[in-house]
């Protein structure tokens, strides 16, 4: 029978969104009813959010790991349905907690289904379950053991990422050069409240990735020696009495967001020294909650940018705490 052209639209441009919502839906709640159990081997775009298992007014560590248990069922359960004949996975998005032998079951499924058939997007966003303001050294070092454990035991997972969000790490001194050499498909890397130590230097050097941020980190300085194809970076909140940020090879950087509680006892920061090296920026966005920008500093700080990004975008934002005695 001839297809109407209702029937054609319905099918074009509505039943990939209804199998999405409703495969998804029977992920959360495990229910999936007899004709509905082939849905899974067609999706096209799986997030797995360990979120949407939890109770987020009691989200204690009964319900984290009840949640992250959720997810390892649900990813095993949907990737070991698919088609391996039909159906590219377009965007692959999980979230879940770094909990013992939790994540090692997930990148085991991953790393199957990204070997068997093409995922073009996959997203790894790794949780801690202590929240950065009440980790302390100690955590940051067990969560970082246990980051590595994971990376060490998936190396086919984490080779076929595009997208890596972090957070409350520290790493060794070896330890981000290493996933990042592995991670040869990343295009996206965010570290937030991590570090390598007291005083260390982040070297970064990448060919895919095209967008970086770095937030609330403790490194003293981070080195973009080679990024031929980043685009777009985000830093916020450092901690340092030199440049915290050096530009290298950074070709096709278009976009530079620069946040900071800056305090008096700060470096100033020289935006004619600091972007010398960046001809390419366009858009240049700058937020300083803090006492150490000045009312004369900020329009001088203003004009420098003007000048030397001539025909480009600057945003001055945040709160300004101006003080004329600076």
């Amino acid at each position: 029978m001839e297809m109407t052209g209702s029937a054609t639209c319905l099918n074009t441009f509505c039943l990939p969104s209804l199998i999405d919502l409703i495969s998804a839906k029977a992920a959360r709640t495990s229910v999936l009813s007899g004709r509905w159990r082939h849905l899974p081997a067609m999706l096209s775009r799986l997030v797995i959010n360990v979120w949407d298992f939890l109770d987020a007014f009691n989200c204690n560590n009964a319900e984290i790991v009840r949640g992250n248990e959720a997810v390892v069922k649900v990813t095993k359960s949907i990737l070991a349905r698919r088609d391996l004949s039909r159906n590219t996975i377009q965007f692959l998005c999980m979230t879940f907690f770094l909990r013992e032998d939790d994540p090692i079951s997930i990148g085991h499924a991953v790393a199957y289904a990204m070997a068997t058939q093409k995922v073009q997007i996959a997203e790894f966003t790794i949780l801690t379950e202590r929240d950065n303001i009440f980790c302390d050294d100690d955590d940051l070092v067990i969560y970082g053991r246990q980051f590595m454990l994971f990376f060490d035991a998936c190396p086919n997972a984490f080779g076929g990422l595009t997208r890596l969000n972090l957070e409350n790490l520290r790493f060794g001194e070896s330890d981000i050069p290493n996933v990042l050499n592995t991670c040869k498909r990343l295009n996206h890397l965010r570290l937030f409240h991590c570090d390598s130590g007291s005083w260390t230097v982040l070297q970064v050097e990448h060919t895919q990735l095209s967008e970086l941020a770095i937030v609330n980190c403790s490194f003293e300085r981070v080195e973009l020696n080679s990024l031929p194809k980043l685009t777009r970076i985000v830093f916020e909140g450092w901690i340092s009495f030199e440049d915290p940020l050096s530009f290298g090879y950074v070709p096709l950087l278009d976009t530079v967001s620069l946040t900071n509680v800056s305090l008096s006892w700060h470096k100033m920061i020289k935006l004619s020294k600091f972007l010398r090296r960046t001809p390419s920026v366009r858009r240049l966005k700058l937020g300083f909650n803090s006492e150490k920008v000045c009312q004369k500093c900020f329009f001088s700080l203003a004009l420098v940018t003007l000048l030397i990004c001539s025909a480009h975008h600057v945003f001055v934002c945040s709160r300004f705490g101006f003080n004329q005695n600076v």
